[in-house]
């Protein structure tokens, strides 16, 4: 694994900044307590565009992850290696479906669906759109099988989630898991605010 590769984890602790003027930061700290990633996303946007740093002086992208489209309610995200250019799969909003329960399609670099991100409980996540004071929880799975968990802090103030991809091993590529985390505070933290 190269140098750059190696900041890559299987858990985080991820936080979405409370204030910012005109956009929104998010950090992303490693089990020892430093800062992993670090991205600041400007507002108003029409078509996404996030990219992901390994420093808060913006100094060092790790990631690019771009909308293929402009304002799109299904949209997918394509995620690629900053300093490489290599492309390492898409994640695609599921709208429709995310209107009663957030989920995401994991795409591999063909396109096809090989995992998904999901919301914990359709029952839950109905109530949540009402009362936003309960936590999500997304399962994250390949195939048929769960590798992770991104289970959101209750905190009625700051966005948060921990983060476990412990079970994912080898299944997934690091650079994804964190691309996830990354467009669940960008794009379903939305609805916290």
């Amino acid at each position: 694994m190269s140098t750059a590769l190696t900041r890559y984890q299987t858990r985080y602790t991820a936080k979405k900044a409370l204030f910012t003027f005109l956009g929104s930061a998010f950090r992303l700290f490693a089990p020892s307590g430093e800062l992993a990633f670090f991205v600041k996303q400007k507002a108003f946007k029409l078509r996404e565009q996030i990219t992901v740093f390994a420093d808060e002086g913006m100094s060092q992208p790790m990631l690019r992850i771009q909308a293929r489209q402009r304002v799109d309610f299904s949209a997918t995200y394509d995620i690629e290696d900053a300093a490489s250019g290599e492309v390492v799969g898409a994640m695609q909003r599921k709208g429709m479906k995310s209107i009663f329960r957030d989920e995401w399609a994991i795409l591999d670099l063909q396109g096809n669906e090989v995992g998904k991100v999901q919301e914990d409980s359709a029952a839950l996540a109905i109530l949540r759109r009402f009362i936003k004071l309960i936590p999500q929880t997304f399962h994250v799975m390949l195939a048929d099988q769960q590798v992770g968990v991104i289970k959101q802090h209750f905190n009625p103030f700051i966005l948060g989630y921990d983060v476990n991809f412990d079970e994912a091993g080898d299944r997934l590529d690091r650079r994804m898991m964190v691309a996830m985390v990354v467009l669940l505070l960008a794009i379903e933290g939305r609805q916290q605010a």
